[in-house]
């Protein structure tokens, strides 16, 4: 790829500084993916600027229209602190005609909704567990057709955001107990859906029209006690601390029959096709002991670091991180936004 000029945009407080040194792992773990990126983009020749943006866009419009990037990398995941405004920046992107890395406005609409596309999967015949939304100022109510144990968690927030042991529950008194905490301490809704006991497994996808699969992932739960859900709590996957205690890691699957790979690369492909997904996205599936896979949600842009599952599952089949992030680049310059279809 020609050398470019890429506006790289992070949340304001995630701008990373030019070097790891001195810095303690917690510290660099907040900017990790940023570092990365950026590092890795100025190594292969381009030219970079960073900019943090948080509750305004004006800097935003100003550096493009004054520095007129070629392409802006996309690594925002809110916006003033609300989630699910980051589609609107990239809306705000094709409105300037704009190219950028990463999901469409609709695409992130969409899938980080969680019951809106729950509903779109379950009406396209897409396995997915049984749900029910539990709104906030509504008397609870739960659907006799859910099955205890169930899984509560939030309609919006991602990362994990407010998943822990707790939010698996057998009985009708701790599922209140935990649909109170997403109504108060997460201000929103809660999605409550039936548990899938088995593996959890995570599917990476590249493209727009055409589309690439990346191997299969594997959350690994190393030493965990059995009394304990094996669920990516938050501090499953973000605390290296206690990582390194239960040995929990993520590596390739493992042992996967033709049949179910086959699945599981037919299902991504129509997920990321049903939620209107472009660019790069990642697919939580849970697999039973039946061999039976769900969808548990589809992650647009999901994390980027070089050490994070998404970059590995890519170099696993020999496309390294730097080779990942042009290809991710390539995809944003080429997707045909629909500004391109009226002025060219």
């Amino acid at each position: 790829m020609k050398k470019l000029r890429i506006l790289m945009v992070v949340h304001a407080t995630l701008v990373p500084p030019e070097s790891l040194e001195g810095f303690s792992e917690r510290e660099i773990s907040e900017w990790r993916v940023e570092y990365d990126v950026i590092t890795t983009l100025r190594a292969a020749g381009h030219e970079v600027q960073c900019l943090g943006v948080l509750d305004s866009l004006t800097a935003l419009r100003a550096a493009i229209a004054d520095w007129r990037p070629d392409v802006v990398f996309n690594l925002l995941e809110e916006f003033n602190g609300i989630v699910t405004y980051d589609q609107h920046v990239v809306a705000f992107l094709e409105l300037m005609q704009q190219p950028y890395t990463g999901c469409n406005p609709r695409g992130l609409l969409l899938s980080r909704d969680k019951p809106i596309s729950k509903q779109l999967l379950s009406y396209h015949r897409i396995p997915t567990p049984q749900f029910a939304v539990l709104r906030r100022g509504v008397r609870l109510r739960v659907p006799k057709r859910l099955r205890y144990p169930l899984f509560v968690k939030s309609t919006h927030e991602d990362a994990s955001l407010g998943i822990a042991q707790a939010s698996v529950v057998e009985d009708a008194q701790r599922l209140r107990e935990r649909v109170a905490f997403v109504h108060d301490q997460l201000g929103c809704d809660a999605l409550v859906e039936e548990y899938i006991e088995g593996r959890e497994l995570y599917v990476g996808v590249l493209g727009n029209e055409r589309l690439k699969r990346l191997p299969v992932w594997e959350m690994v739960f190393g030493s965990m006690p059995e009394s304990l859900p094996a669920i990516a709590t938050r501090k499953v996957k973000w605390d290296k601390q206690y990582q390194r205690r239960y040995g929990i890691t993520t590596q390739a699957a493992q042992e996967l029959s033709p049949a179910l790979e086959a699945t599981l690369d037919r299902m991504a492909r129509r997920i990321y096709r049903t939620l209107g997904l472009s660019g790069y996205a990642r697919m939580d599936f849970r697999v039973d002991h039946q061999g039976r896979a769900y969808v548990l949600e589809a992650n647009a842009n999901p994390s980027l670091a070089a050490s994070d599952d998404f970059a590995r599952s890519a170099l696993s089949v020999g496309t390294g991180y730097d080779e990942l992030l042009e290809r991710i680049m390539s995809l944003g310059m080429s997707y045909k936004a629909e500004w391109r279809a009226t002025y060219g």
